[in-house]
């Protein structure tokens, strides 16, 4: 049985970490089949949208605490484990923010620590009703600070220090409000409300989502002026794709256009 399943569904890749024993937690071999899968569809040019869900009773909870304490065992306490192991972690979230395909979670259960930097790095969550949220490493004295590099570029600056000085937990309608996730669902309508909101994106020019996700992410960084030039000089170069222009003339001629991508 694979740790992670990849399902395809037309130009929708749906992704499912399935290491429920352990509540996919992100394990050194989770860790590396997110990575390896993220690899290959940043060169699939058939896939438009990700989706990312667990599966069990949980999304993630987060980094492996059992495989974390068996490196204590080596001559440096763990010391060169636990720089590779963040390391690692945060290759994987930057895989998802330099993914050309917008990413959807679909979390359910629970979403803790690095469970909820992974919600916090994709680009979208749909989330079942009743799922919690946390970044609660604080209670067992280990202060969420990977996760709070996500965390703090979705949720307001005083919010997101109180999840995590406090390390209590959220609720579905609570991390909607702060901008954690887009919507919440009833969870019988998780997959189903994910992959709507996946064959909308999907049903786009694949060429022009790609160009906007990778410009959202560049200009969000600017200042001002240089988000503006930037966006300027992308939105010039969206211009003079074939596929765009044929979209413009499509829509003035009032019928559906036929792209080539």
């Amino acid at each position: 049985m694979a740790i992670l399943d990849r399902d395809d569904s037309g130009a929708i890749a749906r992704l499912t970490m399935n290491s429920p024993g352990n509540l996919n937690a992100l394990s050194d071999a989770m860790l590396a089949a997110l990575s390896d899968e993220f690899a290959r569809l940043a060169e699939d040019h058939s896939i438009r949208v990700v989706t990312l869900t667990g599966a069990g009773k949980a999304f993630c909870a987060g980094h492996d605490l059992k495989e974390m304490q068996t490196a204590r065992q080596s001559e440096d306490k763990g010391r060169a484990y636990f720089a590779d192991l963040f390391s690692r972690c945060t290759a994987v979230m930057t895989a998802i923010r330099n993914l050309p395909q917008p990413v959807i979670a679909a979390p359910h259960g629970i979403a803790t620590a690095a469970g909820c930097q992974l919600v916090a790095s994709c680009d979208m969550a749909v989330a079942a009703h009743g799922t919690r949220f946390g970044v609660n490493g604080v209670n067992i004295g280990l202060f969420c600070s990977t996760p709070m590099v996500a965390l703090s570029r979705n949720v307001p600056r005083k919010q997101a220090f109180e999840m995590l000085t406090t390390g209590q937990f959220i609720e579905t309608d609570r991390a909607q409000e702060l901008g954690l996730i887009n919507r919440a669902v009833e969870p019988a309508n998780l997959q189903v409300e994910t992959m709507a909101l996946a064959e909308t994106v999907a049903a786009k020019l694949g060429t022009a989502v790609r160009i906007g996700k990778r410009a959202f992410y560049e200009q969000v960084e600017m200042g001002l002026d240089d988000a503006y030039a930037h966006t300027g000089a992308v939105m010039v170069e969206n211009m003079l794709d074939r596929d765009t222009d044929e979209g413009i003339n499509a829509f003035l001629q009032k019928r559906p256009p036929e792209w080539q991508q």
